[in-house]
């Protein structure tokens, strides 16, 4: 019995490792936890194309919207860890939804393998032509001397908008009011009525109304100015000094995926991701590819996770 169990252990230990050699031997489905058409399915579908050529085998798009994208997130944590079933995932799930739910089906940094990230994407700060400010340091000033009467829109409760506004209000000390919306798409809508005062959306989305004049960017999130718009100035520079907040998203897998099979995947990932055409496509989006190792991406995750934290306890934001 004893001989039997060691040739058992002995042919799993030769052939273990030729599976992963052999990867992919099949298709990989790629979970999207979103609808189709926006920006984050865009994104995913981007890499999803340019790794089937990289690895000779389809990478399927799968979108499984749903709760913000923890329906996504639950699926991929039940998945087979063997590199055939991975996700592009926005950070909101990981680094905001734990602070805003008691049931959350997983734990953002044990139950997922973490690949690679994707993309940073800052936001523009945008105001309705007629708010008396022409600069943050000026909105700052608006909102000390109006507390509660400065009306920003945002999307859904914890949402990107949502948690990028409030730390500045938090930064700035201020109170401006929040007017809720389903998504961005009518939040921004709502600024260019006049319906609320401002928001914070993501560059494709307001940009063509800046650029037409129905609305006035004060400063983009990102730490420092955007190569693609230079004009624009970083709030931190122009009255919030620390100033800084972005969407991401990155590629996960279920907990406890093969390590040669996590950097083929990291590997091939961020050959993507810094391709030229690549970075044609995602720039003009204001969108930043920023590929990582494995343990890059999970510090950043943690950072985030404390990050975002504070602000929800600060804010005393509340889920749904």
């Amino acid at each position: 019995m004893k001989r039997l169990l060691l040739a058992f252990v002995a042919c799993f230990s030769i052939h273990a490792p030729a599976q992963s050699q052999d990867y992919p031997s099949k298709p990989i489905r790629m979970i999207l936890p979103v609808l189709p058409g926006g920006a984050p399915d865009f994104v995913g579908r981007i890499v999803a194309e340019r790794l089937s050529s990289r690895l000779n085998q389809k990478v399927i798009v799968d979108n499984r919207p749903g709760a913000g994208g923890i329906v996504g997130l639950e699926l991929l944590k039940a998945a087979p860890p063997n590199g055939y079933t991975i996700a592009s995932v926005q950070s909101g799930p990981l680094t905001v939804s734990p602070f805003l739910r008691d049931n959350l089906p997983y734990d953002p940094l044990r139950d997922f393998t973490y690949i690679t990230n994707l993309l940073k994407f800052p936001l523009l700060l945008v105001v309705h032509p007629s708010l008396p400010a022409k600069n943050v340091k000026e909105l700052i000033a608006l909102a000390r001397s109006r507390p509660g009467q400065v009306t920003y829109a945002s999307s859904g409760q914890g949402g990107t908008a949502h948690v990028t506004a409030e730390l500045f209000n938090l930064m700035a000390r201020i109170k401006m009011a929040r007017v809720q919306y389903k998504s961005i798409a009518p939040a921004i809508v709502a600024v260019l009525s006049g319906e609320a005062q401002l928001t914070y959306a993501n560059t494709p989305a307001a940009l063509p109304h800046v650029r037409s004049g129905r609305m006035r960017a004060l400063g983009i999130t990102s730490a420092q100015r955007s190569s693609f718009l230079p004009e624009i100035p970083a709030i931190a520079e122009s009255g919030l000094p620390g100033y800084e907040a972005y969407g991401a998203a990155g590629m996960l897998g279920p907990l406890n995926m093969p390590k040669d099979i996590v950097q083929r995947l990291n590997r091939e990932t961020v050959a993507v991701l810094e391709t030229k055409d690549v970075m044609d496509l995602m720039v003009p989006q204001g969108m930043l590819p920023a590929p990582c190792t494995p343990e890059e991406f999970v510090a950043f995750t943690r950072a985030e996770l404390k990050k975002w934290g504070e602000v929800v306890k600060a804010a005393d934001i509340k889920g749904e």
